[in-house]
């Protein structure tokens, strides 16, 4: 009687675990029954920022309705919630997988776009940062000049193209003025060589961005110090070719008519 007794609160401890087992996973959400109305559902959670439970949403649809159209929106939002929780790996990976998975898909262009969005998102901020940004590591933004590049030449009519342009034309800014740093650095440090090769970068790769004016006048003091005077008047030349009127092409000309 007394291991009965025993036993009784072991066994019924069971029980209710195996009840618990039935009913789903501590957390997991109560799924409805048609793959929109959990698309719905999920849709819901992500706008709330309740990442993980909209994840469930979107993966139940993806694996209980696999050949339903809503399968493939839930492998977007899944993507899609990657992207809002800072994964941008694996946000970029879930987009491609989806291009390769359904290339003629109505909705690629969204795919290729935002896998080219995950490396702007990727470029850290300057705000409270020391260094600034365009001090550090610039592998994403040079990602997302090319991938914004590429997206706008493969899908030229699509809704994102615009958008694309504007990050495209962010990154290309971010680049000439990391250039720009770092010929000054080397400027500073009288590595003239280094120094001429950044500014050069600028001002060929860069133009037009409001940056031509400083890397023109640091090329000239660059080649000045290598000893070129015929390149280093002909950085002088372009400032008043390009600024004609202005304090930086006066300046030029009195750089010129001293040397």
């Amino acid at each position: 009687m007394r291991q009965s007794h025993l036993l009784a609160p072991a066994l019924a401890a069971l029980v209710l675990c195996a009840c618990a087992t039935t009913q789903g996973e501590p957390g997991e959400p109560e799924y409805a029954s048609s793959a929109e109305k959990n698309l719905a559902l999920g849709d819901e959670a992500l706008s709330n920022k309740n990442y993980l439970e909209a994840e469930k949403y979107f993966e139940h649809v993806k694996t209980k309705y696999p050949f339903q159209e809503a399968s493939r929106e839930a492998e977007l939002r899944l993507a899609d919630a990657q992207l809002a929780r800072e994964k941008y790996v694996e946000a970029r990976e879930s987009y491609l997988a989806f291009i390769k998975l359904h290339p003629t898909h109505p909705k690629v262009d969204y795919a290729a776009f935002h896998a080219a969005l995950t490396y702007a998102r990727d470029i850290p901020s300057d705000f409270f940062l020391l260094p600034p940004s365009f001090e550090k590591d610039q592998g994403d933004v040079r990602g997302a000049l090319r991938s914004m590049n590429d997206f706008i030449r493969q899908y030229p009519d699509s809704r994102w193209v615009e958008e694309a342009r504007k990050v495209a034309a962010d990154a290309r800014t971010r680049l000439a003025r990391y250039e720009l740093y770092v010929g000054d650095f080397y400027l500073k440090r009288g590595k003239w060589l280094g120094a001429a090769g950044r500014y050069e970068r600028v001002v060929r790769e860069f133009p037009g961005l409001g940056l031509d004016e400083q890397a023109l006048f640091g090329l000239h003091a660059a080649y000045e110090q290598l000893g070129e005077q015929e390149k280093a008047h002909a950085a002088l030349e372009k400032v008043i070719q390009l600024f004609p009127g202005t304090s930086g092409a006066a300046r030029a000309e009195r750089l010129l008519k001293g040397s």
